[in-house]
């Protein structure tokens, strides 16, 4: 495997003029790749769908809010090892690098109690978004599904985040970019030849980026970085883990509010009915 470490972009040396855009375009892009999918998601499900398809983009925008809270905390917590991993690498502390590195992979176990907890909550968390009744059963089945891919979404962003600790930020969009075009393979296959509606699109979200995850995780076992990974030294450092949350959960929170804003319009739009729903699933995808 190639010197992962001669790829990534030193703050510290050179250009700042220079090394900023090579360091925050791809972040961007990997954002940008993330709303493409969903917009070409909410495509295929609303053109392929049937009778159901403004029932299915309804109960689809239904759960975007509730899923973007999710994630927004947990992606902002991410940015708690980020920030820790590249402390630790300037001050030149090894054994804390692999302390914050390793927790970081297992913090993505989380995604596990997100599941269990959905599975139980799903059905009274979209009530209380006032979802309509002929749209709950697409709705809860979507978020069911779609919790299911919250351990690989997670592990992801750790791995992102790890690897952008040392600058090297192209890694983690080349693995979002194939997961990406996957999803969108899965999805054509899902929902207009297998017609599983919007449990088809949850399910290629799932696979994707467990894709995704894995190629990033192979990485991290190979890489010749200082962030490598060694299953045998995977173990939760509750130093480590205190200083990721103490620094991520206040950027997960901030994240978070503005998805809880989200929240209260969706429930008002979810009172006007579903036609309105699927209209506005169309546009927040375009947004």
């Amino acid at each position: 495997m190639a010197d992962t470490a001669s790829k990534h972009i030193d703050m510290t040396t050179g250009s700042l003029w220079r090394n900023i855009p090579l360091f925050a375009f791809p972040v961007a892009a990997t954002s940008i790749l993330e709303q493409l999918s969903n917009l070409i998601a909410t495509v295929i499900i609303g053109n392929f769908s049937g009778d159901q398809g403004t029932l299915a983009m309804a109960a689809v925008g239904s759960n975007v809010p509730l899923t973007s809270l999710m994630l927004n905390l947990f992606i902002g917590v991410s940015l708690g090892s980020n920030v820790v991993i590249a402390n630790a690498i300037g001050r030149n502390d090894q054994n804390m690098v692999k302390r914050a590195v390793h927790t970081s992979i297992l913090m993505a176990l989380v995604g596990f109690v997100v599941i269990a907890l959905g599975e139980i909550f799903a059905e009274p968390m979209l009530a209380a978004l006032n979802v309509p009744a002929e749209t709950m059963p697409l709705a809860s089945l979507y978020l069911r599904v779609f919790l299911l891919s919250m351990p690989s979404i997670l592990l992801y962003n750790f791995e992102a985040a790890i690897f952008r600790s040392v600058g090297i930020t192209r890694m983690p969009l080349q693995a979002l970019a194939v997961s990406t075009v996957l999803n969108i393979g899965l999805d054509l296959i899902f929902v207009p030849v297998l017609h599983w509606g919007v449990a088809g699109v949850a399910i290629a979200t799932a696979i994707a980026y467990t894709v995704s995850a894995a190629t990033l995780f192979i990485r991290l076992l190979k890489t010749d970085s200082v962030v490598r990974v060694t299953p045998r030294d995977l173990a939760i450092d509750p130093v480590a883990l205190k200083r990721i949350v103490k620094i991520g959960l206040p950027a997960g929170i901030q994240s978070a509010v503005f998805a809880v804003a989200n929240i209260i319009i969706q429930s008002a739009i979810n009172s006007l009915g579903t036609e309105v729903m699927a209209a506005s699933s169309a546009a927040m995808s375009l947004e």
